[in-house]
């Protein structure tokens, strides 16, 4: 088993050093569901939810949670985020989220589209609350992560 790199010798939690790594164009996408009772599917169609508009409220809350992700997760580095896009999706009984995150930076944006997936769940799980006591959140993952140069393309 690798040693890990949140750790130093003594098994003590570190921040990474990236003082050394080279600026690329880093994108991390990830997704997650919550699934809810007919109903309450039915109430966020409608937009019938009495706190308001359920998916653009998770959206935004998503957003603003990427951002705030360096500050929320104690070893994780604050980035500058060039594209945070989180898209709700309605199933027949769930809520899916996802969010793309871009930054170009010298470390990764994976626990930035989490947070993102994440805290859009919790949002719809606030507003809804009130109507479904049986919602459940899960499958959050990681969907896919790349590195590139910065100058290069998107195909």
């Amino acid at each position: 088993m690798g040693k890990l790199s949140h750790t130093d010798d003594k098994g003590k939690a570190l921040m990474v050093d990236i003082s050394h790594k080279p600026l690329e164009k880093r994108i991390a996408i990830a997704t997650g569901q919550i699934f809810l009772q007919n109903s309450t599917i039915q109430l966020i169609k409608e937009n019938l939810i009495k706190k308001g508009d359920v998916l653009t409220t998770a959206e935004i809350a998503g957003i603003q949670a990427a951002k705030q992700t360096g500050m929320l997760i104690p070893l994780c580095h604050p980035l500058p985020l060039s594209d945070v896009e989180v898209a709700t999706r309605i199933h027949e009984q769930s809520v899916e989220v996802t969010s793309k995150v871009i930054t170009i930076w010298q470390t990764g944006v994976e626990m930035e589209a989490l947070t993102a997936v994440s805290i859009a769940l919790l949002t719809i799980y606030d507003m809804c609350k009130a109507v479904d006591k049986t919602m459940c959140m899960g499958n959050i993952h990681l969907v896919e992560k790349t590195k590139s140069s910065p100058d290069e393309k998107e195909a």
